[in-house]
């Protein structure tokens, strides 16, 4: 398959590295564990819960769809997964380059931190629910974040990057809002168009996508500050990708 000529041109690494280290694929593949573990559990009890309430399997994997937390601990699954175990399909591809790793790892930072300053304090599992809570809110954007500040090297990022970063979230709180105006059914207090009106709904959202923005230009304003990678590394990585 043939590389992108705009990776090429501008000699772009992706993950892992040329010559990965065996922490660097540890590490992912530990995450990617994590996150597919803890995403299987998730599902799990949301099943039984609404089952208990006399809902379907579909019902219930709808309800998952309803959680940003469930979505991004996807994603964040299924990218770690492409860095530890370097497939070369397209989506293998895609999935471990760098932008697209930050994004997701962003992506984790921001629900680690929302649970944590916005939603923790209202609910107090325990047991198995508290393992799995913790994992998805804690374990997984820490691991996450460290990983990207370890092991990922700095890379060319375009103004058009950083706006394709925002369409996740925004299609996410457009498609909350309208199924909850079909169900009324809102997973977060803070968009609950029937506690708090539109009005303020709208507001709430406006500050998230704000924290957003600021979060984003704390890891670009990191990835902008490393020392270049080397570029004749990545140069030799190209003929070996491309042959594959």
């Amino acid at each position: 398959m043939t590389e992108p000529p705009t990776v090429l041109a501008r000699n772009e690494p992706e993950l892992p590295l040329h010559t990965p280290s065996v922490a660097s694929l540890t590490t992912a593949a530990v995450i990617a564990l994590i996150a597919w573990l803890a995403f299987a559990a998730q599902t799990d009890i949301t099943i039984g819960r609404l089952a208990a309430r006399g809902y379907g399997v579909l019902d219930a994997l709808d309800r998952m769809s309803s959680y940003l937390t469930n979505l991004t601990v996807l994603l964040c699954a299924i990218s770690f997964t492409c860095v530890a175990l370097r497939p070369p399909t397209p989506p293998g591809r895609f999935f471990r380059a760098p932008a697209v790793v930050t994004a997701i790892v962003v992506y984790m930072a921001f629900v680690g931190l929302a649970y944590n300053l916005l939603l923790r304090h209202l609910w107090t599992p325990s047991g198995y629910r508290s393992l799995v809570n913790e994992s998805l809110h804690t374990v997984l954007p820490v691991l996450a974040a460290l990983y990207w500040l370890l092991f990922v090297p700095r890379f060319h990022l375009t103004i058009r990057q950083c706006l394709l970063w925002l369409v996740y979230p925004l299609v996410y709180l457009l498609v909350t809002m309208l199924r909850g105006s079909l169900s009324d059914f809102y997973p977060y207090p803070f968009i609950d168009v029937l506690e708090l009106g539109y009005a303020r709904v709208l507001i709430n959202e406006t500050l998230l996508v704000c924290a957003f923005l600021g979060l984003m230009a704390v890891f670009i304003a990191i990835n902008h500050r490393r020392p270049r990678p080397d570029r004749a590394s990545a140069v030799r990585s190209a003929p070996r990708d491309t042959a594959q």
